[in-house]
């Protein structure tokens, strides 16, 4: 593992409280945990977790930047989308935002909807982080406080909904268990404890949802029996999250972009030791037991799974594709474009930060974006062109 920067004994100390609530969970449940449950508590354990805690998670100053972190042109161009999905509403539509990191997103979505004239009735944000509510409301009232009403913070999710939902970099955080293929058996990969660590231990899986997913994917057969081992994820709670967002949503669009594959590239023979990724100050590396509470756990996204819960559940797959495809259909260079190139000084920083969005080296390639519709009759602009659904 790479030199990674040391923490002040503040953070060293809260991360030692959280590893020692994670054993006691350990030892109630018998000395075995998930590796899902284990990513759950160091991620969400109310005041403990990376993503309920108070330390710096986005930008410069924290573990990793996304998107919006990288520049306004990003959500401007994702209004445009948005604009169009609130277009084609019986009435107008809400928006419905999920994990609202900063509120950056938010809040240039809000501003950029302002000037196209297509404010939604209400800007839902649905945030599990007390503390990361906290800076969206700050973000809010410093950037645009005349739009402070139309914000709202939810608790749970509403039982209907009309309007957009909108996911930018959700489903990877979510909690997933860990499958290995070993020859012809099928195991679950968890958490155990021995001299005052973590380590991994792996349990026979051999039934309910989980073994039936995996069974599903049919990786045995494809990887042949002399295959040694083979190591991946399944994220049970983001299907179960796409499941309840496409019962909520009664007219209008689900937006989620996030990093990831189809189901042919995600479970590829070469990809054999899963996606699972961790981020600490802008350093990447496979350690989940590293410092918990003060690191991003992530996987990637099987967009494959994802599709297939929300059109089970009734909704019309509307697009899939990269993120720069995405973004250039979205307008992203035209949005540039209204800076005269002549005026370098502000130019040439945003034409940088749009180089990161868009290129294949950066995040156009790896990043999706996926769009499910209900009572939508029309195409949606962000997919005009660069469609990536047969790799579904």
């Amino acid at each position: 593992m790479p030199s990674l920067p040391i923490p002040n004994e503040a953070a060293l100390q809260h991360s030692r409280e959280l590893k020692e609530l994670i054993h006691k969970e350990l030892i109630a449940a018998g000395g075995w945990i998930s590796f899902a449950h284990y990513m759950r508590l160091a991620l969400y354990a109310p005041g403990m977790g990376y993503y309920s805690g108070g330390a710096t998670k986005f930008g410069q100053a924290g573990d990793f930047i996304t998107a919006p972190e990288i520049s306004s042109l990003f959500g401007r161009a994702v209004a445009r989308q948005a604009a169009q999905a609130l277009e084609l509403m019986e009435t107008r539509g809400n928006i419905l935002e999920f994990g609202a990191g900063t509120g950056k997103l938010m809040v240039d979505l809000l501003l950029e909807l302002e000037r196209l004239d297509s404010l939604p009735k209400q800007y839902f944000i649905l945030e599990v982080s007390a503390e990361l509510q906290k800076r969206q409301r700050q973000l809010l009232q410093k950037h645009a406080p005349h739009l402070v009403s139309q914000v709202v913070w939810l608790e749970r999710l509403p039982d209907e909904f009309s309007g957009l939902i909108l996911a930018n970099e959700v489903l990877d955080a979510m909690p997933a268990h860990l499958i290995v293929w070993r020859n012809a058996s099928l195991l679950e990969r968890g958490v155990a404890w021995r001299d005052n660590e973590f380590e991994w231990a792996e349990r026979p899986l051999v039934g309910g949802e989980l073994f039936e997913a995996a069974r599903e994917l049919d990786l045995q057969n494809e990887l042949g029996s002399d295959a040694g081992i083979y190591v991946s994820e399944i994220s049970l709670t983001a299907r179960h999250f796409m499941f309840s967002l496409a019962n909520i949503l009664k007219q209008g669009a689900m937006l989620l972009i996030d990093y990831g594959f189809g189901r042919g590239e995600y479970y590829h023979p070469q990809r054999d030791r899963g996606t699972l990724m961790c981020h600490y100050r802008h350093h990447v590396h496979d350690d989940p037991f590293y410092l918990p509470g003060l690191q991003d756990i992530t996987s990637h996204v099987d967009f494959s799974a994802i599709a297939r819960v929300a059109i089970q559940a009734g909704h019309e797959l509307l697009g899939y594709t990269n993120q720069a495809h995405f973004l250039i259909n979205c307008g992203i260079t035209g949005i540039l474009a209204q800076i005269p190139a002549e005026n370098a000084k502000d130019y040439l920083p945003l034409a940088n930060q749009v180089q990161k969005l868009v290129s294949p080296a950066e995040m156009g390639e790896i990043f999706k974006a996926i769009a499910f519709g209900k009572n939508i009759h029309q195409p949606l602009i962000g997919f005009a062109s660069g469609d990536k659904s047969r790799l579904l």
